[in-house]
């Protein structure tokens, strides 16, 4: 059994993509979590923190 140049070349290009689409996928993936904690985080907060969060923000406006 002998891989020919044109199988080599097709098992570079695809394990190629394979990595560049795990990568893609698992950064979007991240990026979830990481929206889903935030908000979680500022929905335990009290009131106080919240509105003096919204405050520095209008001032960085």
């Amino acid at each position: 059994m002998e891989v020919g140049i044109l199988g080599l070349v097709i098992a570079i290009v695809s394990g190629i993509g394979s990595f560049a689409l795990g990568r893609w996928l698992s950064k979007r993936r991240r990026e979830n979590k990481a929206h889903q904690a935030r908000a979680a985080e500022q929905a335990s907060q009290s009131r106080q923190v919240r509105r003096a969060r919204e405050r520095q923000q209008q001032r960085r406006r």
